[in-house]
Protein backbone atom coordinates (compact mmCIF):
# COMPACT_ATOMS: atom_id res chain seq x y z
CA UNK A 1 0.00 0.00 0.00
CA UNK A 2 1.17 3.49 -0.59
CA UNK A 3 -0.34 7.10 0.95
CA UNK A 4 -0.15 10.45 0.11
CA UNK A 5 -0.44 13.08 2.90
CA UNK A 6 -0.99 16.33 1.81
CA UNK A 7 -0.36 19.57 4.14
CA UNK A 8 -3.33 22.29 3.40
CA UNK A 9 -4.16 25.44 4.74
CA UNK A 10 -7.52 26.60 3.99
CA UNK A 11 -9.06 30.73 4.07
CA UNK A 12 -10.36 31.94 7.28
CA UNK A 13 -14.25 31.55 6.91
CA UNK A 14 -14.26 28.72 4.61
CA UNK A 15 -14.42 25.78 6.52
CA UNK A 16 -18.21 25.33 5.57
CA UNK A 17 -18.48 25.84 2.16
CA UNK A 18 -15.23 23.49 1.57
CA UNK A 19 -16.48 20.87 4.11
CA UNK A 20 -19.55 21.23 2.01
CA UNK A 21 -18.06 20.63 -1.44
CA UNK A 22 -16.19 17.99 0.01
CA UNK A 23 -18.98 15.66 1.29
CA UNK A 24 -20.36 16.55 -2.29
CA UNK A 25 -17.25 15.39 -4.05
CA UNK A 26 -17.01 12.18 -1.89
CA UNK A 27 -18.27 9.36 -5.00
CA UNK A 28 -15.53 11.62 -7.46
CA UNK A 29 -12.69 10.84 -4.36
CA UNK A 30 -13.68 7.33 -3.54
CA UNK A 31 -13.86 5.97 -7.16
CA UNK A 32 -10.19 6.88 -7.85
CA UNK A 33 -8.30 3.95 -8.94
CA UNK A 34 -6.85 1.88 -5.89
CA UNK A 35 -8.68 4.21 -3.24
CA UNK A 36 -8.49 2.32 -0.26
CA UNK A 37 -8.84 5.45 2.64
CA UNK A 38 -8.89 8.80 2.42
CA UNK A 39 -9.01 10.76 5.81
CA UNK A 40 -9.35 14.37 5.91
CA UNK A 41 -8.22 16.64 8.60
CA UNK A 42 -9.03 20.51 9.54
CA UNK A 43 -8.59 22.34 12.63
CA UNK A 44 -10.83 25.35 13.30
CA UNK A 45 -7.92 27.64 11.66
CA UNK A 46 -8.15 25.37 8.77
CA UNK A 47 -5.11 23.88 8.79
CA UNK A 48 -5.31 19.93 7.97
CA UNK A 49 -4.44 16.75 5.97
CA UNK A 50 -5.69 14.82 3.59
CA UNK A 51 -4.06 11.50 4.32
CA UNK A 52 -4.97 8.64 0.88
CA UNK A 53 -3.91 5.23 0.67
CA UNK A 54 -3.90 3.49 -1.95
CA UNK A 55 -3.22 -0.07 -3.76
CA UNK A 56 0.55 0.77 -4.72
CA UNK A 57 2.76 4.36 -5.93
CA UNK A 58 2.39 3.67 -9.43
CA UNK A 59 -2.10 3.90 -8.96
CA UNK A 60 -1.34 6.65 -6.56
CA UNK A 61 0.71 8.50 -9.74
CA UNK A 62 -1.70 7.52 -12.32
CA UNK A 63 -4.21 9.28 -10.50
CA UNK A 64 -2.47 12.76 -10.24
CA UNK A 65 -3.97 14.17 -13.05
CA UNK A 66 -7.78 13.48 -11.52
CA UNK A 67 -6.49 14.55 -7.54
CA UNK A 68 -5.35 18.09 -9.18
CA UNK A 69 -8.66 18.42 -10.67
CA UNK A 70 -9.94 17.55 -7.48
CA UNK A 71 -7.73 20.34 -5.25
CA UNK A 72 -8.50 22.59 -8.37
CA UNK A 73 -12.51 22.86 -6.78
CA UNK A 74 -10.87 23.92 -3.75
CA UNK A 75 -8.68 26.76 -5.53
CA UNK A 76 -11.29 29.21 -4.06
CA UNK A 77 -11.12 27.99 -0.75
CA UNK A 78 -7.36 27.31 -0.35
CA UNK A 79 -4.65 29.69 0.75
CA UNK A 80 -2.12 28.04 -1.57
CA UNK A 81 -1.66 25.31 -3.97
CA UNK A 82 -1.10 22.09 -1.44
CA UNK A 83 2.28 19.98 -2.70
CA UNK A 84 1.59 16.26 -1.64
CA UNK A 85 3.95 13.69 -0.34
CA UNK A 86 4.21 10.35 -1.04
CA UNK A 87 4.50 7.01 1.76
CA UNK A 88 4.78 3.45 2.06
CA UNK A 89 2.69 2.16 4.11
CA UNK A 90 4.45 0.18 6.63
CA UNK A 91 1.24 -1.10 8.86
CA UNK A 92 -2.50 0.18 8.69
CA UNK A 93 -3.94 -1.00 12.12
CA UNK A 94 -7.39 -0.06 12.95
CA UNK A 95 -10.35 -1.46 15.73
Amino acid sequence: MFARITQYKMKDGSRPAATALLEELKDKIMALDGMIRFINVMNEDGTGYVISVVRDEATSNANAPHVAEIWGAFASYLVEAPIPKGYDVVVDWAN
